[in-house]
């Protein structure tokens, strides 16, 4: 009997840190440029102009949590702004119901007159001709919202992600705006999607709920996203183990986590952002087709993967 040849697996070095030294900076509202929010921005510090992607945060996570994601990201050659909080007792309990729309369309419009411009090291330029929407948890469904023009900017996008991201508590229980339909491709976007879920953030931890439950989850904005659009579930891992070790660390006596490594968590999902930037925003699609062609490729269990073209 002839022996099948063995057919050589897969490999990409989006899933290792890039080769661009980066630089965080953190705006106030006092500051010079008057950004409309805080923002924290990680951005290449070598002399080019990079896309940019604008990103908010989920249900009571500083966007400093990320630090470790943002900056693989950033790596890569991408400017990554996100969208933070005046922190104080009151934005901390209450930002379950702000509604968070309109603020990421204000940082948009304000990317879109410049703002950025003055912020970045020494001859880094933002591309707004590139610019993608991203967010996790809950602030998932603020760029999706934004994506799907619940809020006027001046600013066109040209990609979305969706990192594990969740409309409410419950399919009741979803704050405004109910984006949700529950009807498949009910989504009118003109541009590409992306949806990264965990396969542990709909299950409960002892006595609480789940922070990304069954019908409010990553599968229902996909399910509802009109292609082309791409799902990732990253399944032996919880709803926050994308963050820094420390506030994944806390967060996991509270929502269910994966015992993996987090290090392999954030590189895996910074992976496939790039990934898919690159595919969509330069016009490079070698990485992300390997990934889809061939999960095994990353650091963690990718299954299932999907992607549909339009």
């Amino acid at each position: 009997m002839a022996l099948l040849e063995a057919k050589p697996a897969l490999s990409t070095s989006v899933f290792d840190k890039g080769n661009l030294n980066v630089k965080q900076i953190k705006l106030k509202k006092s500051d010079a440029s008057k950004p409309p929010s805080p923002l924290f921005i990680l951005s290449p510090i070598q002399k080019d102009t990079y896309p940019v992607l604008l990103f908010r945060h989920g249900f009571c996570i500083l966007d400093t949590f990320y630090t470790h994601l943002f900056e693989f990201i950033s790596s890569h050659g991408f400017i990554v702004v996100a969208i933070g909080d005046q922190v104080n007792l009151f934005t901390l309990f209450t930002c379950c119901c702000s509604n968070n729309v309109e603020a990421a369309a204000k940082v948009a419009d304000w990317l879109s007159n410049g703002g950025l411009d003055s912020s970045l090291p020494e001859n880094v330029k933002p591309d707004l001709k590139k610019v993608a929407l991203a967010g996790h948890s809950k602030g998932g469904k603020t760029a999706f919202s934004l994506a799907l023009g619940l809020a006027e900017t001046s600013l066109e996008f040209s990609a979305l992600i969706g990192i594990d991201p969740v409309a409410g508590p419950c399919i009741l229980c979803r704050p405004p705006p109910r984006i949700l339909t529950y009807i498949p491709r009910a989504f009118s976007q003109k541009i590409p999607i992306a949806v990264i879920g965990t396969g542990l953030g709909s299950k409960w931890k002892c006595i609480v709920p789940p922070f990304a439950p069954y019908g409010c989850n990553h599968s229902e904005f996909y399910n509802e996203s009109e292609p082309p659009a791409s799902y990732f579930l990253a399944k032996d891992y919880g709803h926050t183990d994308m963050l820094d070790d420390f506030p994944a660390w806390v967060c996991s006596f509270f929502v269910k986590s994966g015992k993996g490594p987090k290090e392999l968590m954030r590189r895996s999902v910074g992976g496939i952002v790039v990934a898919f930037l690159e595919a969509k925003l330069k016009g490079n699609p070698e990485d992300f087709n390997a990934i889809v062609d061939g999960p095994s490729v990353a650091p963690i269990l990718l299954d299932p993967v999907i992607s549909v073209p339009a």
